[in-house]
């Protein structure tokens, strides 16, 4: 009898990193196990800390059931697409029809399936840096490229166009942009969005936009959707109901093809095949879906000043502005801070060690921000939806171990001295 074997894996998810659910996440399960009480802010997961989809979404399910047992078309339910795409015409995108709406489970599905069907291997996509890295897992297990433009702490997490431009390639299909952005809470103007739409313009390139937090942002800062202004480029629009409308659960996302038809024609054909190779997206959920663009706004309460959303944003400002050793470009929207150490007396400082460090001596989990495909180590994410008060707790206790990695950095300089 020949020797067990193990059984071989795709080479590329060697290359893949979700750390967000990843080794750390593991660990709290394990400590949890053990009884350990842990505060977890890895996850943008509003479930998880009290908030519940709205009333009249789960209604909307329970109203439809009945309706519900049959796949439906494989782009969605053609009610909801209709809902979807007169939104986008609202906001002033022109030519977008039901036709140019697919329904997915959740946006993470839509991902994989738009980058599938524009990718040949060694294809490349513009991929921002922080990116939420299930962009960059999506374009490697597609076999494509990821390459990477800098939206740098130092200019508030903003993108520069001029970067962009330099490094396209003749193999660039794609510019993804994340707006409002996760991880680091930026959201960009209209004068930055129409100097890309210009790049892509130029480029022959793909515009794909997670517009996921679209509704979620705070004091003076205005969402600019990118179809409008991409016009007859070709645009890719994501949205969902997971943030806005905390529903993560029900896994329903969409993604919107808007510009020149002509141009995106074949595009728009490979999405409709893998769409129908999946069959169709949750026909429940896509009620909730229905009611949820056609019903009351929920989200403004909870991003205004009082609002719960809003003064965990100011928690994190304020613990920040009180320390000596962290710092953070206040989150214009989303539902995360990307706040920096300040690691001159740290010489060593590593943010995934810290992060593990700090769930095992504080028990706090964070995300550390190497994850989000940046090349500095010293940062970290964390969630805006914990009680105002828990993020003051959290804050304290990254500072109380900021203390003991300090003592433990001068006690090594002495002993080398």
């Amino acid at each position: 009898m020949s020797p067990s074997r193990t059984i071989p894996t795709r080479q590329r998810l060697s290359q893949v990193r979700y750390e967000i659910r990843g080794e750390l996440a593991r660990r709290a399960r394990d400590m949890e196990a053990q009884g350990r009480k842990l505060i977890k802010l890895n996850i943008g997961n509003p479930g998880a800390f009290g908030f519940r989809a709205p009333e009249h979404l789960q209604q909307a399910i329970a109203a439809h059931i009945a309706e519900s047992d049959p796949y439906c078309h494989q782009q969605g339910l053609p009610e909801l697409r209709e809902a979807i795409a007169a939104k986008l015409v609202a906001r002033g995108a022109r030519g977008v029809t039901a036709a140019h709406v697919f329904m997915g489970n959740g946006v993470s599905e839509l991902i994989d399936m738009a980058l599938r069907a524009l990718l040949n291997p060694g294809d490349e996509v513009l991929l921002p840096s922080p990116d939420y890295p299930l962009w960059s897992a999506a374009t490697i297990l597609n076999d494509g490229v990821p390459a990477y433009y800098d939206c740098k702490p130092e200019n508030g997490f903003q993108p520069d166009p001029e970067q962009i431009e330099s490094l396209i390639t003749p193999r660039t299909r794609a510019l993804v942009l994340i707006n409002p952005n996760n991880p680091s809470g930026a959201v960009y103007s209209r004068e930055t969005l129409q100097a890309l739409v210009e790049v892509a313009e130029r480029h022959r390139l793909l515009l794909m936009v997670d517009e996921i937090y679209d509704e979620i942002v705070y004091d003076e800062a205005k969402f600019v959707p990118l179809a409008p202004l991409a016009g007859d480029v070709p645009c890719l629009t994501f949205s969902g109901l997971s943030k806005v409308h905390r529903a993560c659960g029900y896994r329903v996302g969409w993604a919107v093809l808007s510009g020149d038809p002509i141009r995106s024609g074949d595009y728009h054909h490979a999405l409709d095949l893998l769409g129908a190779l999946r069959l169709c997206a949750n026909v429940p959920g896509q009620w909730a879906a229905l009611a949820a663009l056609t019903g009351p706004n929920t989200i403004d309460t909870l991003t205004a000043p009082g609002g719960r959303l809003h003064e965990a944003r100011r928690a994190v400002i304020d613990a920040c502005a009180a320390s000596g050793r962290v710092s953070v470009v206040a989150p214009q929207g989303a539902l995360y801070a990307f706040p920096g150490i300040d690691t001159r007396d740290l010489p060593d400082f590593d943010d995934h060690r810290f992060a593990l460090d700090l769930l095992t001596h504080e028990g706090v989990l964070v995300v550390p921000g190497s994850s989000f495909n940046v090349t500095y180590r010293n940062h970290l994410r964390v969630t805006l939806l914990p009680e105002p008060a828990q993020i003051g707790d959290v804050f304290a206790r990254i500072e109380h171990a900021l203390d003991r990695w300090t003592r433990q950095s001068g006690t090594a300089r002495l002993a080398t001295a």
